[in-house]
């Protein structure tokens, strides 16, 4: 009999207690034992690890929908990588971890993580050196390479559409413009799709430049005095600092353009799980359970032209632009941006949303 656990890292998004549930299940109708971490890496860290066994009262399937980690993500003030790097204990941190799989007995281990878990555990992969590593994506970034999609992504565009949904009610009331800025880091993946969704007026995103002037004089010759400007957290304006949302609204303030900003934050990363996560996320917890059952290791579940299949960790680490982590010696993160050949940014343009200088 099989004992794998499940563990679920980086920052929370919806879909993270579907793809628990599904490998529970999968895992039980297969005579598997399944074991949760409970709050990622730092709990695998505890003495004795944090771990408990899952079972069908624990995690029921009204509670899948809910947004966020029945086993918890981590908390403040714990020791992870970057602070066991900080206080040069990052191999005693590999080894507690490595100690932790052997004292549970697991034979696999379920990774669901961000571009920045994934990067981690490969970086690290001695931890896991005698169980089977399986690692499942999720982010509302979508910034990890070689898959189209990520647990979460989905629902949140469906968060921030439905904020910009309500603003465009009171913009329209009051002649006003809202600049919205949205999370992504440094993928405008999210603002993107949102901003499309929501029916933005402009929407700026780190892969495309933009030219403010061009953005005041497309503002102003809008058909409407009012609506949704869309900006992504990773933007930058040269010789400005601050929040990008805060920077784009005092230049258009500046222009007499009336206007608010607005910041959904955390609420891109909460709402009940829409039916196309919650399918994506069945869909992985399938092949993470075949790809245990077929002995492979440190693999990911990617999803690529409508299709579920398992990528080398190795493979993963390379496809995309590496980062050096500023705060971890010798780390580099693999991250996926928007692709200037992305037909959206096409719809977009064609749709008279001003997206940047990229015509």
């Amino acid at each position: 009999m099989k004992r794998i656990g499940i563990m679920t890292t980086g920052g929370d998004c919806s879909g993270l207690n579907t793809t628990i549930w599904r490998i529970m299940c999968g895992a039980k109708l297969r005579g598997w034992r399944v074991f949760g971490i409970v709050d990622g890496t730092d709990g695998l860290y505890d003495t004795p690890p944090n771990a408990i066994e899952l079972t069908d009262d624990m995690l029921t399937v009204e509670m899948t929908r809910m947004s966020g980690s029945f086993l918890h993500n981590g908390h403040a003030g714990a020791l992870n990588f970057e602070t066991a790097a900080a206080h040069g204990k990052l191999n005693d941190f590999n080894k507690r971890l490595h100690k932790s799989l052997a004292e549970l007995k697991l034979d696999a281990m379920v990774l669901i993580g961000g571009n920045g878990s994934i990067s981690l555990a490969w970086a690290h992969r001695e931890i896991y050196r005698d169980v089977q590593l399986v690692c499942i994506p999720k982010t509302i970034d979508l910034d990890i390479p070689l898959t189209d999609r990520t647990i979460g992504f989905d629902t949140a565009v469906e968060q921030l559409t439905k904020f910009c949904d309500q603003l465009m009610l009171t913009a329209r009331s009051h002649h006003r413009w809202f600049v919205v800025q949205s999370m992504g880091r440094d993928c405008g993946a999210l603002a993107l799709h949102a901003g499309i969704a929501a029916g933005a007026s402009a929407i700026l995103i780190p892969e495309i430049k933009f030219n403010t002037d061009a953005l005041i004089k497309h503002i102003k010759n809008a058909p409407t005095d009012y609506g949704v400007i869309m900006v992504s957290e990773g933007i930058t304006l040269r010789g400005h600092s601050g929040r990008p949302a805060d920077m784009i609204s005092r230049k258009l303030t500046a222009a007499g353009i009336v206007n608010r900003t607005a910041f959904p934050e955390h609420t891109q990363r909460s709402g009940d799980t829409t039916a196309t996560d919650r399918i994506l996320a069945t869909s992985m917890a399938d092949t993470a359970l075949n790809a245990i059952e077929n002995n492979e290791t440190f693999v990911m579940v990617a999803q690529q032209d409508g299709k579920c299949k398992t990528i080398s960790l190795a493979e993963f680490a390379t496809a995309g632009e590496s980062v050096a982590d500023p705060n971890i010696p010798d780390m580099k993160t693999s991250n996926a941006y928007v692709d200037l050949d992305d037909p959206l940014l096409d719809v977009a343009h064609d749709m008279g949303i001003y997206i940047g200088e990229v015509k």
